[in-house]
């Protein structure tokens, strides 16, 4: 069976969730360590206004301490034009991120709630950040709540596939498809990846919120539907930001430790080193002062591997 690329999103998209800043010498002693399990990609930071998500007011000054290792890609969400600007002068400065996703929303009342603009107006931003990284960066489009939106319900799966064709129009060959607050079935993944499949040269990405249970279900629903790229996050953490709260209950990612635990049950191989998986979210659980979702942390990999 076919390897995957899992994105690390715990120092981003995990700890945006966070009401309590985590300091930056714990952000990047988190992110060395995913670099050093293995991720090939790392969501290491947003440039968020930080008076709206303050975890990364610290953005540059975390970006300039990181180390690198070859062949591993920083990511750093970008939701403006001007996030962007910040990005690109890190990176003159030879410390930025060279990966940055762009966002929009399948539904007008998430945008608003999110971005604060229209989806027309996102639209236009996004145009605006593709011209200004100026192919300097491997761009990811993120379309959320691709599967069903807290404010409206049911989306049309038609209207993901055009916001991925839009992307992808744009040069923005990756593009993650996000069921933001657990909305997604089996049946509905594989329709939707299936519909995704006749984008010629689309790389798809799966991010999934577990808030329903179904996180693991879904991801093997898109494996089946030829996805290879997943995102996740150790311990389940995140959701969405501290200051900016939809859905209710539990609304955190997919859990790295079981996602990887599952994949390899399966002979699917991650590239993950298995002998530091569960240190590793127990360091995370350290360093968020709490214990996580992660089942395996508790029970152990399956033995019969």
């Amino acid at each position: 069976m076919s390897a995957v690329v899992l994105c690390e999103c715990f120092a981003r998209d995990g700890l945006q969730h966070e009401p309590a800043f985590v300091p930056t010498a714990v952000k990047r002693a988190l992110i060395e360590r995913f670099a050093a399990l293995g991720f090939r990609r790392i969501e290491a930071t947003s440039y968020s206004n930080p008076k709206v998500v303050p975890q990364f007011a610290d953005a540059s000054d975390l970006l300039r301490q990181l180390p690198r290792r070859e062949g591993v890609y920083y990511k750093a969400t970008c939701a403006n034009p001007k996030a962007v600007e910040r990005a690109r002068a890190d990176l003159d400065a030879s410390f930025g991120a060279n990966e940055i996703s762009l966002l929009v929303s399948a539904t007008e009342s998430h945008t608003q709630k999110n971005l604060k603009r229209s989806r027309a107006e996102q639209w236009a931003n996004v145009e605006e950040m593709v011209r200004t990284a100026d192919g300097r960066f491997r761009l990811v489009g993120t379309v959320s709540v691709a599967f069903g939106c807290p404010f409206e319900g049911k989306v049309d799966p038609g209207v993901v596939a055009e916001d991925a064709a839009r992307f992808a129009a744009l040069g923005v060959g990756h593009v993650a498809i996000g069921d933001t607050t657990g909305m997604a079935t089996p049946f509905s993944v594989r329709d939707l990846f299936d519909r995704l499949s006749q984008l010629d040269g689309l790389v798809p990405i799966a991010h999934f919120h577990d808030s329903r249970g179904t996180g693991l279900v879904n991801y093997v629903a898109a494996y089946e539907a030829g996805v290879r790229h997943f995102d996740s996050s150790f311990g389940g953490v995140g959701g969405h930001p501290a200051k900016v709260k939809y859905g209710g209950g539990h609304t955190g990612n997919v859990c790295t430790e079981d996602l990887v635990g599952l994949f390899e049950s399966m002979g699917i191989g991650t590239g993950i080193d298995l002998d530091g998986l569960l240190a590793t979210a127990e360091y995370c659980e350290q360093a968020l002062g709490r214990e996580l979702h992660g089942r395996v942390t508790r029970t152990g990999l399956n033995p019969l591997k």
